[in-house]
């Protein structure tokens, strides 16, 4: 994007008078520059994807941190540590681990935005963007994305006309017109002239959401200019066929219209994330609980024992209270179990999460070779979140459709011709047609049928006629740069495909005029005198032409949808429209989209008095639309069928599998489309998300918010009638989704209606309105969501949603910008979700259980002691073991389960989709699990201290000596918790890796390394007052009765769980345990899905109404500049009688080099061999 190198900024601001400050937005210009007065200062055009920046990383990343309690809690932990009085234990202890877990969250938050920042594709972040301003003039080139909302000033197009395509910002691809003031078209692009554009004022709404409404004026040379959204160009849209254009910055940066509909960048926290906050409460409140007990027992034992011995200890008179002595015993415990919370666990779970999007970024499967794309995981805290989702929002356009029509098949006559690309693989009989015959063929165009070549070669009138039709009844412009090099720039891709279709099997479509039509048939040319077009609307579902031919016939041409020609066919075609519906069926039935084809011979006389009709109608002011629809309706009465059309909406590789896999699964799709209902359905056909056995595809098109109520109750009342509390198994679809159906007093009857449905489809919905059905879900159903799209108009769904994925497509980098996983292919969410998500969920889950356990199993033997230590908070426990059994004894063998544990491969996790569903029901991790886990350990450390403190009783060493001195105590539970804790870890993992066998022995070995180094005579000598128990270890673990006592402990801990474990496999198998048994569901075979639909595709063009009156008005054409006529507004207008030569029509042609509409050669792509052995 290049700005124009001039600006039209001032270096100083004028202020003028404005009235009304709070609702317009004034813009002024003096003499030779334009001016903003500012009720705002003037916004530029940069846009922040970031959270951060230099000054404000650490108060904003320590501010998150801090919100886990966990945190908050050793803070406050490390302040108590600080007190004497209170603390048994140093403040390393505690410091040392809050500091690495705060320092290695802020590297992974740091390196995440660094990312998110310099992965920016460099056009949408250069510097002449951010320098746009309010009040610029900038120009734009042809492909290029229009970098702020623009007033249009001038074009390289007749009449100041410009097209743009919308995807980004509505899902259309069909391209759009917009139109200069008068006025300012003449400007062009004399930069002199635009340099001297002095208007006063622009006075325009406030910035806002509406991509569809913008109201403003424009004061100019003392005249007043009304402004209309057909004037705007917003950003986000791609200017098209249009060589450049001049606008004026009204809207730049946050205030765009696009950027308005964006939403706000949110701290994206998981579910388990948010349980973990509630549980370190509950243990929190449950360490209270335990202190109160202990200081309890500490006053009461100080009372009838301790104040025995006060005076020997010397203590200050403040300590010498019972109940003073309780209170600070409370704090002292307080820090003594403060492991009960570990914080440890923040730092393994922050290492997990890297590690598992590192696993998605390495996926090869998910890398896209033709377009050199990998999977990116572009956040590192969502990762066990996709092994929840229950919910998955998809944009249309881009995202399961590649937007690309393929002319397939077709019915001529009560007989069908061609077949699908993907079929070719197992059907050998048909092979590619050769058009070498036509010298002006597409050679990126494929057929699959010969037999309709030589029906053409033949010269049969029917087969003809049928693509002279197609070659005669469009809006198609062409183009050609160089002779025979033919580029067709079609409004919709439909009409491109059908035109091309025409094109190779020769009738070529070469050139047109406001009055005429050219062809090439079979190499002749012959030009048509284009009388009238009947252009297309929603209501008539069809569009027509009247042509007089060569030989002074007047002709007729119509197509649209079936169920609107076949009831204004002639009757003697009852039969021929009967063969033809069954052939419709049967392309409906492969998702192919549909048109039928009809021709009328007119009768002179009849004609001429249906165009004086037709004239005095066009010009009358009172219901012109209904008179003129009621005089199309006339003429197109009585016609011939000729047979239909079948075009393939080719979808993206997959889409169809991945659908019917992931509803396996029990999620949820919804299809969040701005396109129009019939596109929408006819793509919900495709790709099986509708179908025949579903029992009704009922549609809320209400245009009143009680019209939508009224109609939401009603259904929904017909669903709990008739099918009560199985209402949930049956397969409704909403396709329509009006806007006041987001409107709170319905939002729960909506949420209600659409989650009995097995699919829901939302259409014409805005890029806000897709955020807000997000958040309905959210809201009222608290499942985990997934949004997924490829445009700018799906930023506001990425971020609204759980989970935001962006597809690298067409549109675009901005959805990609704002996502939280990106990828190129729709399919390899199924990958994402049912392999990396599931593991992720089921590592996280076993490794959070696994902690817990192991930490109350380490902590409570504090709690048993004290009760046996007169309360003194006094630790079992060396501090350097304390501090070390998270971060080291036990840190790396839970790491290694975390990171490559599988309860199945990724096979078996793809062919049993219903292996996902624990996870949607949190079934792995829960409170409920968390009580088990916590009891499990509250028992094991029971075990671990008093099966010890009873054997020590009365054990004696090898030589008569006691042996149950303390520190030899601590040694023997210290070993014991350290293997029961590794054998626990081996049970609890399911898939061995070198990895496992290296972190499990290796921490053991690593355990009594320090254990005998700690006791050591060396490490004394250097350190004598933090290791002042020289030979402890060694003196103990020489023992046989310690390694008895070790052993029976680890016996008496493991053996419990492993018998429950085994019954419960037996009696109450998981279904991951049938799986591996193979005993589970049957496998489904996803390899192949055909719909199997005898629905037809609706009227498939994507029409913008009014461009047959745009052609037949001459404004998108190019005309010489000696010429000063123009041609009449009104449509149709009826030309000379006599026809135009073809030299004319060439000349004609090579003036007319840009003319506006999508470029066909872009759509078509070629089909390689590759192609389909991927498929």
């Amino acid at each position: 994007m290049k700005t124009l190198g001039f600006s039209a900024r001032p270096s100083t601001c004028t202020r003028s008078e404005f009235r009304q400050p709070n609702t317009e937005y004034y813009f002024v210009a003096s003499e030779l520059l334009l001016f903003f007065i500012c009720v705002i200062s003037p916004q530029d055009n940069r846009i922040k994807t970031a959270k951060y920046n230099v000054f404000t990383f650490l108060p904003i990343n320590l501010f998150e941190q801090f919100q886990r309690f966990a945190n908050a809690y050793f803070l406050v932990l490390l302040i108590l540590q600080l007190i004497p009085e209170i603390s048994s234990l140093s403040w390393f202890t505690t410091i040392v681990p809050l500091v690495l877990v705060l320092a290695i969250t802020a590297v992974k938050d740091a390196t995440d935005d660094y990312v998110r920042i310099y992965s920016c594709p460099v056009d949408l972040y250069n510097e002449k963007w951010m320098n746009v301003r309010v009040g610029d003039i900038i120009k734009l080139e042809n492909n290029q994305f229009v970098a702020a909302d623009l007033l249009l000033l001038s074009s390289s197009e007749p009449y100041g006309l410009c097209y743009i395509e919308t995807a980004e910002l509505d899902g259309e691809t069909n391209l759009k017109v917009r139109q200069a003031l008068t006025v300012t078209s003449d400007l062009g692009d004399d930069v002199a002239k635009l340099a001297d554009f002095n208007g006063k004022e622009v006075i325009c709404e406030p910035p806002n959401n509406k991509l569809d409404k913008f109201t403003g004026i424009l004061y100019w040379k003392d005249n007043k200019y009304p402004l209309d959204n057909e004037k705007m160009l917003l950003r986000g849209c791609v200017l098209r066929n249009t060589e450049w254009c001049f606008g004026l910055v009204i809207f730049a940066g946050l205030q765009t219209k696009l950027m308005q509909n964006c939403g706000r960048t949110t701290f994206k926290r998981t579910s388990i994330d948010k349980l973990m906050n509630t549980l370190v409460l509950w243990i929190f409140g449950f360490l209270i609980c335990m202190g109160i007990i202990l200081a309890i027992g500490n006053t009461i034992w100080e009372q009838k024992v301790g104040s025995n011995f006060w005076e020997y200890l010397q203590w200050k008179e403040l300590t010498i209270n019972a109940v003073f002595s309780g209170f600070l015993t409370f704090w002292s415990y307080v820090i003594i179990l403060n492991t009960v919370v570990p914080i440890s666990l923040y730092v393994s779970v922050e290492v997990l999460r890297l590690g598992h999007s590192y696993f998605i970024n390495w996926d090869r499967r998910m890398y896209y070779s033709r377009k050199d794309t990998p999977a990116e995981a572009r956040t590192t805290t969502l990762n066990e979140e996709l092994g929840q989702v229950e919910f998955i929002f998809s944009d249309k356009t881009g995202t399961l459709t590649q937007n690309i029509m393929v002319f397939n098949k077709c019915s001529i006559n009560g007989k069908t011709y061609g077949t699908l690309e993907h079929f070719l693989l197992y059907i050998h009989t048909y092979r590619q047609v050769d058009f070498s015959f036509n010298p002006l063929m597409d050679r990126k165009f494929r057929f699959h049928d010969s037999s309709l070549v030589e029906a053409i070669k033949l010269e049969e009138p029917l087969v003809q006629e049928f693509f002279r039709l197609l070659a005669l009844c469009h809006t198609v412009m062409p183009e050609e740069r160089n002779e025979g090099e033919l580029v067709y720039q079609a409004q919709s891709p439909d009409e491109g495909a059908l035109v091309t279709a025409a094109r190779n099997f020769g009738f070529v479509f070469r050139s047109r005029t406001p009055e005429t039509i050219t062809l090439y048939e079979m190499g002749q040319a012959v030009t048509y005198q284009l009388l009238a077009i009947l252009d297309f609307n929603n209501v008539r579902k069809r569009m027509s032409v009247i042509v007089r031919n060569p030989k002074g016939q007047l002709k007729l041409y119509s197509k649209g949808a079936d169920t609107i020609l076949f009831d204004r066919l002639d009757p003697s075609n009852e039969e021929l429209m009967f063969t033809t519906s069954e052939h419709l069926n049967e392309f409906a039935g492969e998702g192919l989209r549909t048109l039928a084809l009809a021709y009328k011979d007119l009768d002179e006389d009849v004609f001429d008095e249906w165009m004086k009709k037709l004239l005095f109608a066009s010009t009358t002011l009172e219901n012109r639309e209904e008179k003129l629809g009621a005089l199309y309706e006339e003429i197109e009465q009585g016609m011939l069928l000729l047979g239909a059309t079948a075009i393939e909406d080719k979808l993206q590789e997959g889409v169809p599998e991945t659908i019917a896999c992931l509803t396996l699964a029990n999620i949820k799709i919804w299809v969040l489309t701005g396109d129009k209902l019939e596109t929408a359905m006819n793509i919900g056909y495709s790709c099986n998300m509708l179908r025949d056995d579903m029992n009704e595809v009922f549609i809320i098109s209400g245009h009143t918010m009680l019209e939508v109520q009224q109609e939401l109750r009603v259904r929904f009342n017909h669903q709990r009638t008739q099918f009560g509390k199985m209402a949930l198994n049956v397969r409704f679809v909403c396709c329509y989704l009006k806007a006041h159906a987001l409107e709170a007093d319905l939002e729960q009857i909506l949420v209600d209606v659409a989650c009995l449905c097995k699919t829901v489809i939302c259409c014409r919905v805005t890029p806000l309105q897709k955020a807000l059905v997000v958040e309905v879900i959210k809201r009222h159903k608290r499942a985990v969501t997934l949004a997924i799209g490829d445009g700018a108009n799906d930023v506001s769904m990425i971020k609204s949603a759980h989970i935001g994925v962006g597809i690298s497509g067409q549109e675009g980098m901005q959805a990609v910008l704002a996502s939280d996983y990106s990828f190129a292919q729709f399919r390899y969410l199924q990958r994402l979700l049912l392999v990396h998500g599931r593991w992720s969920y089921y590592r996280m889950c076993n490794f959070l259980c696994y902690f817990f356990y192991k930490n109350f199993a380490f902590t409570l033997v504090h709690f048993w002691y004290g009760f046996l230590c007169g309360f003194s908070a006094q630790t079992v426990y060396d501090q350097w073991f304390i501090t070390l059994f998270n971060i080291v004894y036990t840190s790396l063998p839970v790491l290694a389960m975390g990171l490559f544990d599988q309860d199945v491969n990724e096979q078996y996790s793809l062919r049993y989709p219903n292996l996902y569903r624990p996870g949607q029901i949190n079934q792995l991790f829960n409170k409920r699990k968390f009580f088990t886990c916590t009891l499990q350990g509250v028992c094991i450390s029971f075990i671990l201290f008093f099966i010890p403190y009873g054997a020590f009783m009365t054990a004696v060493r090898d030589d008569g000596a006691h042996i149950s001195d303390q520190q030899a105590f601590a040694v023997t539970i210290a070993t014991s918790l350290v293997i029961v804790s590794s054998v626990q870890i081996g049970l609890d993992t399911n898939y061995w890796t070198a990895v496992n066998h290296f972190f499990i022995w290796g921490s053991l070995a690593v355990y009594f390394a320090i254990l005998f180094a700690m006791h050591s005579d060396g490490i004394f000598t250097i350190f004598p007052n933090q290791f002042p128990f020289i030979g402890t270890a060694r003196n103990s673990l020489n023992q046989k009765i310690v390694w008895l006592v070790i052993l029976l402990t680890t016996v008496v801990c493991i053996m419990p769980m492993v018998a429950v474990r085994f019954i419960k496999a037996d009696l109450y198998p998981t279904q991951t345990d049938k799986a591996t048994r193979r005993q589970g569901p049957q496998e489904q075979n996803l390899r192949r899905v055909r719909r199997t639909s005898s629905r037809r595709s609706a009227y498939a063009f994507a029409h913008q109404q009014g461009y047959g009156e745009l052609i037949t008005s001459g404004k998108n054409m190019k005309v010489p500049t000696s010429s000063t006529s123009t041609y009449p507004l009104s449509s149709p207008a009826r030309g000379p009688t006599g026809t135009r030569s073809v030299n004319d029509t060439t000349r004609d042609q090579t003036e007319t080099n840009s003319t506006g509409f999508r470029r066909e050669s872009d759509q078509n792509q070629e089909v390689t061999v590759e192609d389909l052995e991927a498929r």
